[in-house]
């Protein structure tokens, strides 16, 4: 299996540190907000890899952090006039319920940057007691230039990076010995969240929080590192200036980047009103069938997503749908008893189509190759399947599909259609919980119709529902 790894920009053949076990830290979102379609594309594609690396036999410690501290944070609940934990933990709750809809399984362990706190200041005392940060005025600053390997990642010069930081002054900048130092602790202001340190009453820096997340609830040193590209320089740069100088290892063997997504070719942005959220989507689409544009592309190449191409993704996940429905409704009035000897035959070609799943997910997890793959199985079983078929030969035909659907994290069991009186007297049921103020019960409901494929919209004029 072959990784392509950001630090060396070339494919590897993956080794992990301890035999059968991989340590995996991937950089988790900052909640003040819901998730966008951008910060899905990530969370899909290594819970992929995760997926695959399980498949392989592999037992992996999946780690992704909350960031919930954090400017952004501090100023939303300002402007609500909040506290910034009300903020991070509404929308804890609220992007978990998004990366069940996309089939993200849970991590391992989902940190919490404020519950890490004791932590950050352990691991920046140790970069002022071995020389590599400085503490003033109750700021503490990281030396960059001490860190001999500085830009491995990113490929940056440091004395490139000094000549455009020249003409930028930033307050308090001044007090820097570098102008390339960039900020493991700061002093606290009016009314934002702090913690007890020895240089201040503050908060940690961005950078310092994944260094001590990934050691403690991986090791020193890890197998993979991975996030969005956007994050190579300066968060992955200054994670492993940190984790290396503190902890003296090489503190992640491969780095993985996702590209950019693009909106209609252009940037995702507020400005040019094409911002989605997770949630927006979900009111259009089956969030299984956002998960299959995603891995439609290889996570190294920038992904355009568009309304047609969302239209592609839906009716190429029907297909394998509709495939597995069909064989499901063979397998109920199959005759039992063992395959016949053409049906194992049968069974015995598929390996074809099963090795060039794998050798697409081994040359660097490319989940577009695997998907034809997943298609040719599916065009098999339609041609190959009659109700003159044994239960046992169409029961491993449906395992056939979902072993390889399971992998992709996509789920092809359709959901089982509810009558639309039904979803009236839940309507009816939400309403009153919200009459009585039993809120709880109201996103319950909202979520178990959502969980059915129904969307509901509340308007004016009362509740409009659709199925997705």
């Amino acid at each position: 299996m072959k990784i392509y790894n950001t630090l060396t920009k070339k494919k590897e053949e993956f080794e992990p540190l301890e035999k059968n076990k991989v340590k995996m830290y991937v950089c988790g979102p900052t909640v003040y907000n819901l998730i966008h379609i951008g910060n899905a594309r990530p969370m899909i594609c290594f819970d992929t890899v995760r997926r695959y690396l399980e498949y392989k036999g592999y037992e992996v410690n999946y780690v992704s952090n909350f960031t919930d501290v954090d400017d952004k944070i501090i100023k939303k609940a300002n402007e609500e006039g909040v506290s910034a934990e009300e903020i991070s933990t509404r929308y804890i709750a609220e992007c978990k319920k998004d990366m069940e809809g996309m089939n993200i399984k849970p991590a391992t362990t989902h940190p919490l940057a404020t519950q890490e706190i004791g932590g950050m200041i352990d691991m920046i005392q140790t970069l002022i007691d071995k020389g590599y940060a400085y503490n003033v005025n109750g700021t503490v600053y990281y030396r960059t230039r001490k860190f001999e390997g500085y830009g491995k990642l990113s490929k940056k010069n440091i004395d490139d990076l000094e000549a455009g930081h020249r003409d930028i002054k930033v307050a308090g900048e001044d007090e820097k010995e570098d102008p390339l130092d960039f900020v493991l602790w700061k002093p606290k202001k009016e009314g934002e969240p702090s913690w007890p340190s020895p240089w201040s009453d503050g908060r940690p820096g961005w950078h310092i929080e994944c260094s001590v997340m990934a050691k403690k609830y991986l090791a020193d040193e890890i197998d993979i590192h991975a996030g969005g590209e956007d994050l190579i320089f300066p968060h992955h740069e200054n994670e492993i200036a940190q984790s290396e100088a503190a902890n003296g290892v090489q503190f992640a063997k491969y780095w993985m980047h996702n590209a950019f997504l693009n909106i209609d070719n252009k940037k995702m942005s507020k400005s040019l009103g094409n911002f989605f959220t997770v949630r927006d989507i979900s009111k259009e689409y089956d969030l299984q069938v956002l998960r299959f544009f995603m891995l439609s592309a290889h996570y190294r190449n920038p992904i355009n997503f568009s309304h047609d191409l969302m239209e592609s993704a839906k009716n190429g996940l029907e297909r394998i749908v509709t495939a597995v429905a069909n064989l499901k409704h063979l397998s109920e009035n199959a005759k039992e008893g063992s395959m016949a000897a053409d049906e194992a035959e049968k069974i015995a070609s598929l390996k074809e189509m099963y090795d060039k799943f794998e050798q697409a997910m081994d040359d660097d997890f490319n989940t577009a190759d695997a998907i034809s793959a997943v298609f040719e199985i599916v065009k098999f079983a339609n041609s190959n399947s009659s109700a003159e078929n044994t239960k046992e030969y169409i029961d491993t035909l449906i395992k056939k599909i979902t072993t390889l659907t399971d992998v992709l994290g996509l789920k092809v069991e359709k959901k089982e259609e509810i009558l639309d009186e039904d979803i009236e007297k839940l309507i009816a049921e939400r309403q009153q919980a919200r009459k009585d103020r039993n809120f709880a019960r109201a996103d319950e409901i909202r979520d178990e119709l959502l969980a059915k494929g129904i969307v509901l919209e509340d308007t004016r004029e009362g509740v409009r529902w659709k199925r997705a």
